[in-house]
């Protein structure tokens, strides 16, 4: 598929230009995309290069995007991942084999290009590196027992599928692609060996906890009671830390995590009715608890609900309109000091500044950035972090993000919808009618978990301008009179368009539904102010 020429500051290979996240390449012009378990081994081994990636390591590196993967996986894998970025087993420019061991990334990478830690994947939960004195080899081999000795007493009080991996002792764990780092330093001081362990967050490199292990100057086997107590206490950080990250919005706090950032994947969609329908129920919880930075940024999507699904045809006044907006806009500012250790309510806080439109593009970013850091895998960041990539014209990197969240839903979810009417709109917007043609097939089927009415108005949005629309819609549109049509244009527009910093893009996406609408009801269903904030699009 075409896109382009690939955005900067990704890593030039040759003929390949691999972005830093790993989220997609180009080659000759020709975007490569890479699924969950790919992007997961192309990370691990291309943030460590020169370096031999044996397959437990890479098996550690898919844990968490297969199940039951083993040596075979990581190798059907190396083989996709080198037929995508065309390179060759015999030859190889980016991955060399290391036959009966593992595989080494063998690509030079340019001085000044340093890898940059990014969240966007998760080769593991946690990451292990020991740091030790160079040239102490007393020293190196105690460091490679409690190496395995801490990574299987954690990994063993874990969950199935939350994987951890032994970096090595000369691995900067920063460059690592995983959620944590522990990095435990070591070193002989004569009568004792001095060790302590320091449990960051690897996206944000806050710190969580830090030990001191006592180990005295007893032998390598007697040092197991610290091990196990340091792992115990890394345990029950992770967890508390894993649980803080999903708090708000009202998850369920007795579910396991992947049920809650799920669920807030569900509560921070566009669509979802359960804000609408929650008005009363917050207003009085916001007045019992009038300090509650959750309950206000809850009652910010209230608001923002009766924007999104009221009926199009019907619109809302724009003084209506403008008094709910600047609502939004001034409690969501009120609340940004209190929400700083809590990514859920940082996103839902990115979302409501992102669509008042009033300059808060960059405290937007920062924000769902910063978010994404600590959410890491979870779908809940994807929708926000594609929309704020588009509205700054990056549709490579939105559409990127947009299809991640497609790949991540669930099945018929309302989640699939949003992610698959962000994914259009990112295509229109960008110009690219040929990709949109196959994307946007489902707007014309009807689907439980959007209205009627803005289904109607998705269809008609993606329909070519020089395409009859299906005589049900054009049914719909006649009964909706000029004002419906109005009103539909307007809502159109303060959803979905005034967003974007390129008029070129709001122009495209205006096209299709000023085309459309104008034929059957004329010119003066355009009102002004979509005239100028589409660059004074007057031919249709």
């Amino acid at each position: 598929m075409k896109h382009g020429m690939p955005p900067a500051g990704g890593l030039v290979l040759g003929d390949v230009v691999l972005d830093e996240t790993c989220l997609f390449a180009h080659r000759n012009g020709e975007q490569i995309r890479f699924t969950r378990s790919e992007r997961a081994l192309l990370l691990v081994l291309s943030r460590n290069p020169n370096r031999l990636m044996q397959r437990s390591q890479l098996l550690d590196a898919i844990a968490l995007t297969q199940v039951d993967a083993s040596d075979r996986n990581v190798d059907f894998l190396v083989n996709r991942l080198r037929a995508k970025l065309g390179d060759s087993a015999r030859s190889p420019r980016f991955i060399a084999t290391q036959y009966g061991e593992g595989y080494v990334w063998i690509a030079p990478r340019p001085p000044d290009l340093a890898p940059k830690l990014d969240p966007a994947q998760v080769g593991a939960l946690l990451a292990i590196a020991f740091v030790v004195p160079p040239h102490d080899k007393r020293v190196a081999d105690r460091a490679d027992i409690l190496a395995r000795q801490m990574r299987d007493m954690i990994a063993g009080r874990l969950g199935a599928g939350e994987s951890v991996v032994v970096v090595g002792r000369e691995a900067d764990a920063a460059t690592q692609a995983a959620r944590y780092i522990l990095k435990v330093s070591l070193q002989d001081s004569g009568a004792r060996l001095d060790c302590t362990a320091t449990l960051r967050e690897g996206p944000s490199r806050r710190i969580i906890r830090a030990f001191r292990l006592e180990f005295g100057d007893a032998a390598t086997d007697s040092l197991m009671p610290e091990v196990e107590r340091v792992a115990t206490g890394i345990v029950e950080s992770l967890r508390r830390n894993l649980a803080e990250a999903s708090e708000g919005l009202g998850t369920p706090a007795d579910q396991p995590l992947e049920i809650r950032m799920r669920k807030a994947s569900t509560l921070l969609s566009a669509s979802n009715p359960k804000w609408l329908e929650k008005g009363l129920e917050l207003r009085e919880a916001r007045a019992q608890n009038p300090g509650s930075a959750d309950f206000a940024l809850q009652w910010c999507l209230h608001l923002f609900a009766r924007l999104v699904l009221t009926n199009p045809f019907t619109g809302i006044d724009r003084a209506e309109r403008d008094e709910i907006e600047s609502e939004i806009e001034a409690t969501v500012l009120n609340c940004l000091p209190l929400i700083e250790s809590n990514p859920l309510l940082m996103l839902a806080a990115a979302k409501q500044l992102y669509f008042v439109d009033r300059g808060h593009l960059e405290l937007a970013e920062d924000l769902a950035d910063r978010a994404f850091a600590r959410t890491m895998d979870s779908a809940a960041a994807l929708p926000v972090l594609g929309q704020l990539r588009q509205a700054r014209g990056d549709f490579a990197a939105a559409l990127a993000f947009f299809d991640r969240g497609i790949e991540m839903a669930d099945p018929d979810s309302e989640f699939l919808l949003h992610m698959r009417v962000l994914k259009c709109i990112a295509l229109l917007a960008a110009g690219n009618r040929e990709a949109l043609k196959a994307a946007a097939a489902f707007a014309y089927e009807k689907n439980p978990h959007s209205p009627a009415d803005l289904s109607v108005l998705i269809a008609v949005l993606f329909t070519p301008p020089d395409q009859e629309l299906p005589p049900a819609i054009v049914n719909v549109l006649l009964g909706a009179g000029p004002e419906g049509a109005r009103n539909a244009i307007a809502f159109t527009y303060m959803t979905s368009v005034r967003h974007l910093t390129s008029l070129q893009a709001r122009a495209n996406l205006m096209r299709g539904i000023l085309a459309h609408m104008t034929r059957l009801h004329g010119m003066d269903v355009i009102e002004p102010f979509i005239l100028m904030g589409t660059g004074q699009i007057t031919a249709i």
